[in-house]
C-alpha cells in the first residue's frame, strides 16, 4: 500500500471561534488538505470515536468502533483556549490513547505564552502555531503528515510480516509431526 503523488490528507481542525475555523479551514483546503471543522474538543473526540463515559470510568481511552468517522485522521489542529476542554486537554486525550496517540497534533494560540508553548511541546504538540495562522504555517504541516503516513506503513508492514512469520510457524509445525509418524 505505497503512498501516490495525490495523497489528500485529512486535518480535524478544532476551534470555537467561527471565524478562526474558517480560516483555519480555507489554508488548509488551499493546500489541497481534506478538512473537518468542529467547534470544540468533546465534538473533536466524539468524531474520532473516543468514548469519554469510558474514559472517566478508566485511566485507558476506549475507542468506540460506532464512532461517525468515516475517514482517517492524519492531522488535528487545535486552539489552545477553548471553553470546556482546551487544546492542551485534547493533545493529552489523544496522547493516552492507544489508537490515537500516532496522529500528529499542532496547537494554535493567539497567546505568545512561553511556558505554554513549551508544555505544549513537551505534552506530544509537533508544533505550536501563533495565530493568525498564515499559509507557511500550514506549509509545515506536510512533512508531519508524511513522517505519520510512512511510520503508520512501516507498523502495518511490520505487522503483516509478524503475521506471516506465524502462519508459517504454524504450518512447520503442523508438517512436523506429520514427517515423524511417516518415517
Amino acid at each position: 500500500m505505497g503512498m501516490t503523488a495525490d495523497t489528500q490528507f485529512h486535518v480535524l481542525a478544532v476551534d470555537d471561534s467561527l471565524i478562526d475555523r474558517m480560516l483555519i479551514e480555507r489554508l488548509l483546503k488551499t493546500s489541497s488538505f481534506q478538512v473537518t471543522a468542529v467547534d470544540s474538543g468533546s465534538k473533536a473526540l466524539k468524531f474520532l470515536g473516543l468514548n469519554e463515559d469510558e474514559q472517566r470510568k478508566a485511566d485507558r481511552v476506549s475507542v468506540d468502533s460506532n464512532s461517525h468517522q468515516d475517514l482517517e485522521v492524519n492531522l488535528i489542529i487545535t486552539d489552545y483556549c477553548m471553553p470546556g476542554m482546551t487544546g492542551y486537554d485534547l493533545l493529552r486525550k489523544i496522547k493516552e490513547s492507544e489508537s490515537l496517540k500516532n496522529i500528529p497534533v499542532v496547537i494554535m494560540s493567539s497567546e505568545n505564552v512561553p511556558s505554554r508553548i513549551n508544555r505544549c511541546l513537551e505534552e506530544g504538540a509537533q508544533e505550536f502555531f501563533l495565530k493568525p495562522v498564515q499559509q507557511s504555517d500550514v506549509n509545515k504541516l506536510k512533512p508531519h503528515l508524511m513522517k505519520s503516513k510512512v511510520e503508520e506503513e512501516e507498523e502495518e508492514d511490520q505487522f503483516n510480516n509478524n503475521k506471516r512469520k506465524d502462519m508459517e510457524e504454524e504450518t512447520i509445525h503442523q508438517i512436523e509431526p506429520e514427517q515423524k509418524y511417516s518415517s
